[in-house]
């Protein structure tokens, strides 16, 4: 994490090796992230790179390091967010890549799933999303977003328990 820290300060002032390297740390859970979201991996490639380029050239207006990862999440699911609006437009399609549904019933399920899911408070969206698809544990996730552990977990359990919720009424 200390060496992380100090990669972005390094990213911050203007050294593209180290934003490259931070790139790379994150690139695995930003990816994940976006597929589960868009189901598309070539639409996940594409957010994520944009993604990216947003970050770079907005680096220097970045507060705290500490917050980087939270950040560049926050970009993250706005671009995801934005590409999800393209798709109302976009007649669907079946592709190989595409993990098998249970007929319509379980297409309907996901997409509700992920429209409650859309429905959180982004701070709310960003704690699942890193817990389930970024793998992060709540210390882990409370260190980067600034947050105690428990109110971390508070959070996500609430937000668990809204999704579920609105799913059953």
């Amino acid at each position: 994490m200390e060496q992380e820290l100090q990669l972005v300060e390094r990213a911050r002032a203007g050294d593209t090796e180290a934003f490259a390297m931070i790139y790379e740390q994150v690139y695995q859970d930003m990816y994940r992230f976006a597929l589960y979201i868009l189901k598309d991996h070539h639409d996940a490639q594409d957010v994520v790179s944009d993604t990216v380029a947003d970050a770079f050239a907005a680096m220097g207006k970045l507060r705290r390091s500490e917050a980087f990862r939270g950040w560049i999440f926050k970009i993250l699911t706005n671009k995801c967010k934005r590409k999800l609006k393209e798709y109302v437009d976009r007649p669907g399609e079946l592709t190989e890549d595409m993990p098998e549904q249970t007929g319509r019933r379980g297409m309907d399920e996901h997409a509700a799933v992920r429209s409650l899911f859309f429905s959180l408070a982004e701070e709310e969206r960003i704690i699942i999303a890193m817990h389930l698809f970024g793998g992060y544990s709540s210390r882990e996730m409370a260190s980067m977003l600034h947050m105690n552990e428990n109110t971390i977990r508070s959070k996500e359990s609430r937000a668990l328990k809204k999704m579920a919720q609105s799913y059953w009424d």
